[in-house]
């Protein structure tokens, strides 16, 4: 690297005295592992045997690469030294792809912001485009279930091993086997297993907690704020039930209108299939929650290595193989369908967004649950629903999207019916839909709400009710109130008084069967996918005060409460096979 720093990596050579392209994966997972277990990628060698130079690199600090770890800090420029060192191997032609999922798909993203020149596409799969939003926080609230255990088992384990520091790897990996312990471990900045205070275990966990909000730190490396710096086409993989699905989508949308060039704005893919962050739906690969699986069926498994392939084919050795159009395309799995449907833009073109607006009591009553969705605007007076927020005894997250693993992440499609059945969720259902209808898009519930609190949660989640009562999670949104304006400078509520809260539900897409109904829930958390709001306004981490908050839902001519939800009309079926072309 440029400081002088050397960092490792395997070379995998095809069996041809041509020159070839070469394609990367920088990682921190283990450059021996390449990320092909649990069922992800294909070999190396696969991709070799197909007239590749594939390099794979342990980054800094990790494996057996030198230099010390930091997660994000050192990913623009030693991804692009790397890029231009493997640019120049013997045998390459000087074109330069890179693959990789999650963390290996941010490692893609921080060197293509730093415009390496031989640098000719990306293929990012499960990754974000912030790394303070939708990633270590969501709506401004820490994501719990994700970050801690991740930060434990993985990469703290792994950089104490670089550093030849076993104690404090089996230190942390005995811990992370107790994981639902640490999770209620307060407060947050002293977090034992990660050795608080000690520069050389994690001090970028604790940086993250200290930074709770989308200040300088995280900006310097947001991918959002960089789009014009990336001027490579990008084949981009998300699932319906993934940790980074909301700025995976973004990063399409933001190459699509901010893209360094015209190519590389018109050659932007974007796969969504019914996948979580390690259920790519292919045979042996782990699912969270078989129903994502099993219902998909075959047509759900993932078509990553192939397109992949094809998409180097055509992008580093000049193939006219039609797998990009010239355009952006979304390709998108229908869940309840199980087809695969194709557009040119996201949201969908034609994407009809209506509004349904929020009616009667959510709460439990003497008859059930009688709240109501309409698209009939409220126009007479309704008495606002209450219920009692505790943070000590918060609603349990049952699915949505997460990471890492159904074990410690909540995530995928999960019923609903036991969390319903808590007096601190509440609940409101349309009629029966009429006709089937495609769901595909992103969703928002606007929400009017008071809280006796000066700062609080308010969560939201979309559901599927089937005519026997079944219920199943879409997708969720949070929003801690003091962020209700900006993610940069949140600000304290007044106790008592209504605002209005634009929570975000991320995207999905579901066929929706004539006689389901479609239900929002709403309440004030989901543990532990997100920190428990302890209500009392103190900076976040530093205490383990909580106080306990009624929270008032108003939905009244004057504050109309509404979600809105991506209706793609005139429901025509779709392709049980993924359309590998253009």
């Amino acid at each position: 690297m440029r400081d002088g720093v050397v960092l490792k990596a395997d070379v995998y050579r095809p069996q041809t005295s041509d020159q070839v392209p070469v394609i990367v994966m920088r990682t921190q997972y283990g450059k021996a592992g390449a990320q092909v277990d649990p069922h992800r990628y294909r070999s190396p060698d696969w991709f070799a045997s197909h007239c590749y130079l594939v390099v794979v690199q342990d980054i800094r600090g990790q494996g057996e690469s030198g230099g010390t770890f930091t997660e994000f800090a050192n990913d623009n420029n030693d991804g692009y030294d790397s890029v231009e060192w493997a640019a120049a191997l013997p045998g390459s032609n000087g074109k330069v792809g890179m693959y990789g999922s999650s963390y290996v798909g941010a490692t893609q993203w921080l060197a293509a912001t730093a415009t390496p020149p031989h640098l000719a596409t990306i293929v990012p799969a499960n990754t974000a485009s912030d790394y303070y939003d939708g990633w270590t926080y969501q709506g401004g609230e820490f994501r719990l279930a994700f970050v801690e255990p991740w930060a434990m088992a993985t990469i703290g384990a792994t950089a104490a091993l670089n550093r030849g520091d076993t104690a404090t790897a089996e230190q942390l990996a005995g811990d992370a086997a107790q994981y639902t312990r640490w999770l209620n471990f307060r407060p947050y900045q002293q977090f034992p297993p990660l050795h608080p205070g000690d520069p050389n275990v994690a001090p970028w966990f604790y940086d993250w907690l200290r930074h709770p909000t989308r200040d300088a730190y995280w900006k310097q490396w947001s991918i959002r704020d960089r789009y014009p710096q990336v001027k490579v086409p990008v084949l981009d993989f998300e699932g319906w039930y993934d940790a980074f699905l909301s700025g995976g989508v973004e990063n399409f949308t933001g190459m699509v209108a901010h893209g360094g060039t015209a190519a590389a704005r018109a050659n932007q893919r974007l796969v969504i299939g019914p996948w979580d962050h390690l259920g790519w739906g292919r045979p042996g690969s782990p699912i969270s929650a078989p129903r994502l699986g099993e219902a998909a069926g075959a047509a759900g498994d993932s078509p990553i290595n192939e397109l992949m392939l094809a998409w180097y084919d055509h992008f580093l050795k000049g193939k006219d193989n039609h797998v990009s159009a010239g355009q952006p395309t979304v390709d998108y799995f229908v869940r309840g369908a199980n087809v695969w449907k194709t557009a040119s833009a996201w949201p969908v073109p034609g994407t009809r967004f209506t509004t349904y607006y929020l009616s009667g009591p959510g709460g439990i009553g003497p008859t059930g649950r009688t709240g109501g969705l309409s698209t009939a605007e409220p126009t007479t007076p309704q008495a606002p629903d209450t219920y009692y927020y505790d943070p000590l005894d918060p609603v349990p997250s049952a699915g949505g999207h997460s990471c890492c693993g159904a074990n410690t992440g909540p995530q995928g499609p999960y019923d609903q019916g036991p969390v319903e059945q808590r007096s601190d969720v509440l609940t409101y259902t349309t009629d029966p839909i009429q006709a089937d209808t495609e769901l595909t898009g992103p969703i928002q519930l606007k929400l009017w709400a008071e809280s006796t609190a000066t700062a609080t949660d308010f969560t939201a989640k979309l559901v599927v009710v089937t005519p026997d009562g079944g219920t199943e999670n879409l997708n969720n949104g949070i929003l801690d109130t003091a962020f209700r304006d900006s993610l940069d400078h949140p600000t304290p509520i007044v106790p008592g008084q209504p605002y209005q809260y634009s929570i975000d539900i991320w995207p999905t897409s579901y066929l929706v069967k004539a006689g389901d109904r479609l239900r929002v829930e709403v309440s004030s958390s989901d543990y532990p996918q997100f920190a428990p709001n302890p209500n009392t306004g103190d900076p976040f981490g530093t205490s383990t005060a909580t106080q306990g908050a009624t929270q008032t839902i108003l939905h009244d001519a004057t504050h109309p409460s509404s979600v809105l939800l991506p209706i793609v009309p005139g429901w025509h079926g779709g392709d049980t096979k993924f359309p590998m072309t253009r």
